[in-house]
């Protein structure tokens, strides 16, 4: 699946090289040549990840992940380092400032590729095109199919994604708040109320196969998928 990638990198031969492959790939790319400017895009909305270069003008890569990871919004998003530093001390700072991995330039196009991929399918499997299945419910982000028991189920484009999110993240209580953030965006303002109506729907699409009984309201709190 095509995910939204900043990519922050000050030298212009490197980031447009870089640029284009992931473009080649299908992925979105969003440019900053400098923390300055890459803040104002994760402010605008947040991306899916973030391959961030260690040496740039002003605040450093390593000082922004650090703030990255200091924050509550942007806590979660998966990072990867960019560096000419090999030494595995420098491994070792960038690993501990929070990035999910670190890869050293120069580098292949296709190793870049893999590394994104192993990243955002150990922390964002839904935008992912590995297909899920949860006792008999599988959901394949590919064609966008849903079949229950090997029998089609017909859902929305809102109750798919949310639905890809619940599969991909079974057995943790989401919020409402969460839910919006990680399946509408965080940038769309949209009312909390809206969640509950398409969990609705959701679990109206469900009924037939019997697979409503996975999506659990948890008082107080919001819903979980669960097979217990």
């Amino acid at each position: 699946m095509p995910a939204n990638i900043l990519l922050v990198e000050d030298e212009p031969a490197i980031q447009e090289l870089i640029a284009f492959n992931l473009s080649q790939a299908g992925h979105h790319v969003m440019r900053a040549d400098s923390v300055e400017s890459a803040q104002q895009i994760v402010r605008h909305a947040l991306p899916d990840l973030i391959l961030l270069d260690w040496m740039l003008p002003g605040m450093s890569g390593i000082d922004f992940a650090r703030k990255l990871r200091g924050e509550e919004r942007t806590r979660q998003i998966p990072l990867i380092m960019l560096t000419a530093r090999s030494d595995e001390q420098d491994k070792i700072v960038g690993l501990e400032t929070g990035a999910d991995d670190y890869i050293t330039k120069p580098f292949s196009p296709r190793e870049l590729q893999a590394r994104i991929k192993a990243v955002l399918r150990r922390r964002s499997p839904q935008i992912t095109d590995d297909m899920v299945e949860v006792q008999g419910l599988r959901l394949d982000p590919a064609t966008h199919r849903v079949t229950g028991n090997n029998a089609a189920i017909d859902l929305g484009p809102t109750e798919f994604r949310l639905l890809h999110f619940f599969m991909t993240h079974p057995e943790r209580v989401h919020s409402r708040s969460q839910l919006l953030d990680q399946v509408w965006g965080d940038h769309v303002f949209v009312e909390e109320r809206t969640v509950d109506v398409h969990i609705r729907r959701l679990r109206s699409a469900l009924e037939a196969s019997g697979y409503d009984k996975l999506i659990q309201t948890v008082r107080g709190t919001g819903y979980r998928l669960s097979a217990h």
